[in-house]
């Protein structure tokens, strides 16, 4: 197996270079993922109120089908159906 040599030394101003880089990166990060999160409380409290609604109306939705469907059970089964049901 070959011998590896010394390693190059590497100059002071390349490694502040990338420390400097990777601080830099590291708050930018910070600060975008902050005025992310803040847009993100936003959407999802208006998608909790749309929820609510959507839920009501699902619920009349399912409700006027279930009546649908008992009334065609009811005359396909030769029951009568009430008048005020």
């Amino acid at each position: 197996m070959a011998a590896l040599s010394a390693p190059v030394r590497v100059s002071p101003l390349i490694k502040f270079g990338r420390w400097a880089a990777l601080l830099t990166g590291v708050l930018y990060g910070r600060s975008h993922f902050k005025s992310l999160s803040a847009k993100e409380v936003i959407i999802r409290e208006e998608e909790g109120k749309q929820a609510v609604v959507r839920n009501v109306q699902l619920a009349e939705e399912k409700a006027k089908f279930t009546r649908g469907e008992m009334i065609y059970l009811a005359e396909q089964a030769g029951v009568k159906v009430p008048p005020n049901f």
